[in-house]
């Protein structure tokens, strides 16, 4: 079974909006459903944080905290997909800015399951 991590979205998380970052990941996680071609065991839910410029740094300590190399890392559909979008980077760009920063694939998304 592939090992993940999940970024979420720290201010869409916070702001209560029954966060898709949280037990929908999780759940499309355990059940490979969404963006996960297979069940996956989630290892870390790393909260990025406005303007994410400690993104990298803590997947890093996650991974350390963990003792785990996560085989991908998915950004939460919070992340990838809310309206207004991160006002600071795009999807895209944090994922090659994480991908880059840690040498692990990233996967824009999550789930597809409604909001």
């Amino acid at each position: 079974m592939k090992k993940v991590f999940i970024v979420g979205c720290g201010a869409y998380m916070d702001a209560g909006y029954g966060c898709p970052g949280e037990w929908r990941c999780l759940k499309a996680a355990a059940l490979g459903e969404g963006n996960f071609a297979e069940p996956a065991q989630v290892m870390a839910f790393v909260r990025c944080e406005c303007p994410g410029r400690t993104i990298v740094p803590n997947i890093g300590m996650a991974a350390k905290v963990s003792e785990v190399q996560p085989d991908a890392i998915y950004l939460s559909k919070c992340l990838a997909g809310s309206k207004p979008g991160c006002p600071y980077v795009s999807a895209a760009d944090l994922a090659e800015l994480i991908e880059s920063g840690t040498g692990i694939p990233v996967v824009v998304g999550t789930h597809k399951y409604k909001v």
